[in-house]
Order: C-alpha cells, then sequence, then structure tokens
C-alpha cells in the first residue's frame, strides 16, 4: 500500500495535479490508463487573439542594460493580431507511459512544437521520467504555457533571463516525497536549445552531451481553513559558445562562456475552505540572480576580451476574484542591470546595450471568464525597459479552449 500512495504521488505531480490532491484521486488516475480512450488521445485547441495599443514602436523594443535574448521578450505588434495558437493530443500510451504533444501554430502560419514529451507512469518509490522537448522545470513561471498566464505577458525577468520561456530537449528525472505535506526534486539535462545556452543563427552547441543542466526543488502544504503555498529553487547552469546578440546599431556581437541562474519563487494561493469558486486570491513571485563569464567578442571591431557580469531581478504579482467570472490583478517587475566588467581591449563604450540601468513596470489587468473555456482580458501597462522613453501599453485579448484539456500546475 505504501508503494501505491507513493506512485500515486508521483502521477498526480506527472499530470499537474494541485499537492493538495490526495494519493487516492492519483491512484485512480494511475489505474486507468485508457480514461482518455486507447485508440483516441484527448484533443484540444487554444485559440488567442489580442488587440495592442502601444505608445512606442515596438519595432525598437529593448530591454536595456541586459543582453537582448533574440527571444519573443517584445510586446507584440499594434493593433490586431492573431497570437499563438495552441494544439494538444495527450494520453496514456500504456500502464507504463504517457505521451504529449503540444504545437503552437504562429500567426505567420509556422508551426513549432512547444512540448513533446514521454513521461513514465509506474516508477516506484515516487520517480518519474520525461524525456523530448518540454518547458524547463527552473522558476515558475517558466513551466506554465501562455493561456494559462494571469498577465498577457511574461515578467521582465523571464525576458532577460530565460528568453521569455525556456524550452529544453532533453531529459528530466523528478521525485515526489511520500510525505504529509508536498516536497519534490528534480534534475534535468538538455541540449541548451535556447537562450541562455544559444540564441541566434549559432543555435545550440555541436557538442555531444550536456550543454545545459538544472536541478530544482519545491516545497508545500496547507493552513488554515483555506490557503496553500509552495516555494521552489532553482540552479540553471549552462555553457553558450558563439551566443549571438545584435544591439540597437545593428552590430552583431557573440559571448562564449560560462552562465548560472538562481531562482527563487512562491506562491500562495487562498479559497475559503478551498472553494475557489466564488473568490479566491493568488500572490507569485520570483526572485533572479544571474552570473555570467567568458570571452565577449565585438562584431564592430572583430576584438575579443574578458566580460564578466551580475545581473538580478523579481517580480511580484497579485490576482484577486471578487465576485465569480470576474478578477482583477496587478504586478510590478524591476530588474537591476548590475555590475559588468571589460578586459581589454574591449571597453564598455563598446556595447551601450549594456550600460547600467535599472528598468521597472507596472501593469494592472481585469479579466472576465464565463466558463472555464473562455476569457476576456483587459491589461494596461507603463513599461519602462526602454531607458529613453516609457510606453504606455492597452491589450485587449481573447482566450478560448475548445476540447478536453488537462489540470494546470498548482
Amino acid at each position: 500500500m505504501h508503494r501505491k500512495a507513493t506512485t500515486a504521488l508521483a502521477v498526480a505531480a506527472a499530470l499537474g495535479l494541485p499537492h493538495a490532491a490526495t494519493a487516492q484521486q492519483a491512484a485512480v488516475q494511475a489505474s486507468s490508463p485508457t480514461g482518455e480512450n486507447a485508440m483516441n488521445p484527448a484533443v484540444s485547441v487554444i485559440l488567442n487573439g489580442i488587440y495592442s495599443n502601444l505608445s512606442q514602436d515596438p519595432t525598437a523594443f529593448r530591454i536595456n542594460g541586459f543582453t537582448p535574448t533574440l527571444g519573443e521578450v517584445g510586446p507584440g505588434v499594434r493593433g490586431f493580431s492573431l497570437g499563438e495558437s495552441e494544439l494538444a493530443l495527450a494520453a496514456n500510451i500504456d500502464h507504463n507511459f504517457r505521451g504529449t504533444l503540444i504545437a503552437s501554430i504562429s500567426p505567420e502560419d509556422g508551426i513549432g512544437v512547444e512540448e513533446g514529451t514521454i513521461q513514465t507512469l509506474a516508477l516506484s518509490y515516487g520517480f518519474t521520467i520525461k524525456a523530448g522537448r518540454f518547458f524547463s522545470g527552473v522558476g515558475y513561471q517558466n513551466q506554465i504555457h501562455a493561456h494559462a498566464w494571469d498577465f498577457t505577458d511574461a515578467p521582465l525577468a523571464n525576458k532577460v533571463f530565460l528568453g521569455n520561456q525556456l524550452g529544453e530537449d532533453g531529459v528530466q528525472l523528478k521525485w515526489v516525497a511520500p510525505a504529509s505535506f508536498y516536497w519534490d526534486v528534480g534534475v534535468e539535462a538538455g541540449r541548451g536549445r535556447q537562450f541562455p545556452a544559444a540564441a541566434g543563427p549559432a543555435g545550440p552547441r555541436n557538442k555531444n552531451g550536456v550543454s545545459s543542466g538544472n536541478v530544482f526543488t519545491h516545497v508545500g502544504g496547507d493552513f488554515g481553513t483555506g490557503a496553500a503555498w509552495q516555494t521552489g529553487l532553482s540552479y540553471l547552469s549552462t555553457s553558450p559558445q558563439d551566443r549571438t546578440f545584435e544591439d540597437p546599431t545593428g552590430t552583431t556581437n557573440s559571448f562564449t562562456g560560462q552562465s548560472r541562474l538562481w531562482v527563487l519563487d512562491g506562491i500562495l494561493k487562498w479559497a475559503p475552505n478551498y472553494n475557489p469558486t466564488y473568490t479566491n486570491f493568488k500572490l507569485q513571485g520570483e526572485y533572479f540572480r544571474r552570473k555570467e563569464d567568458g570571452d565577449l567578442t565585438s562584431g564592430t571591431t572583430a576584438q575579443t576580451g574578458g566580460f564578466a557580469s551580475v545581473q538580478s531581478g523579481w517580480y511580484l504579482q497579485g490576482v484577486y476574484q471578487f465576485v465569480p467570472m470576474w478578477r482583477v490583478g496587478y504586478r510590478y517587475d524591476r530588474l537591476n542591470s548590475g555590475s559588468t566588467s571589460f578586459s581589454a581591449p574591449l571597453n564598455a563604450a563598446d556595447f551601450p546595450i549594456l550600460a547600467a540601468y535599472n528598468p521597472t513596470r507596472h501593469t494592472v489587468m481585469v479579466d472576465w471568464s464565463p466558463s472555464e473555456f473562455s476569457r476576456v482580458r483587459l491589461q494596461f501597462a507603463s513599461d519602462k525597459s526602454r531607458s529613453d522613453v516609457t510606453d504606455k501599453q492597452v491589450f485587449l485579448q481573447y482566450i478560448v479552449s475548445l476540447g478536453a484539456h488537462g489540470a494546470h500546475k498548482f
């Protein structure tokens, strides 16, 4: 019985059930590998559309003080646009494995794989293994698909330290403790296919073995008559080789060295008697600290010299459902460009994008969710990512879900 309970807890984590879910609930799912029909996987589609009103030209967007990631970190285009749509297929393959494919369809008609994994269901002692392409377990927000975010865009810290959202090709081993509270420990080994390991034309490192590794742990539990909490710590280590970035003048520079990122995250959820139907509140925050050192090559002078930086950033957000279907939220972002040093023949004047600056942003939103399958959101932001201007942003967004869709992360 002890082994069954342990396995059930692992499955609960694998399927995204809250840690407050009982082992019995997880055991029911583990014993029903054909619950979604063995021959027909669960299929769902997420549709997303946005109207954007931006006071500053989005084509000139940058986050001063930080290396451009070449990821999708900008505010998008002005006017009406179709955001990324998502197509998901998932099913238990047999009593040992579960398969998931989540494809993103861009407005420009491009198709990419966000996640494509197989995951174990029947390992003993609380262990699960996931292999393929998946959103890394670094921090909290990074693991959540964009349609489930509480705001239209990602926090500034996720943009500058993870290129908006880090997806990795590799393998993840995770252990969930058989305890009265929630505790997991995990390790990831990856190819380093995206920033901070790689960006731009250089792509991932051409090497055998591992170019990116992440270690994480989370602890959580319940208290009182309606509160649940979780806190986590992650350490991401990568070794970029010729990681390129373009400065505002159009010059392409490259970096080779080591990048180490620490992330501390926490989340608190409250609902009267654990029933979020009428009112509930969620408080979420993360702190990032990154250290990089290695060789930087200037595209202007074609000279290479030593480079080192220590940078940090954080955000804190709260979302309150004050009546059924209606929520309001506020988020504050702050980055610290920290300290950077260059060695001869390079100097700071060659890299104006890295000049000291501490970007900030205030964001407020209100959204309406008439059902679990639809949401309409209005969001306002005052974005000081650029040192010379403030971008006043207004977003009107809809998100709808078609078909079966699994539970989201706690």
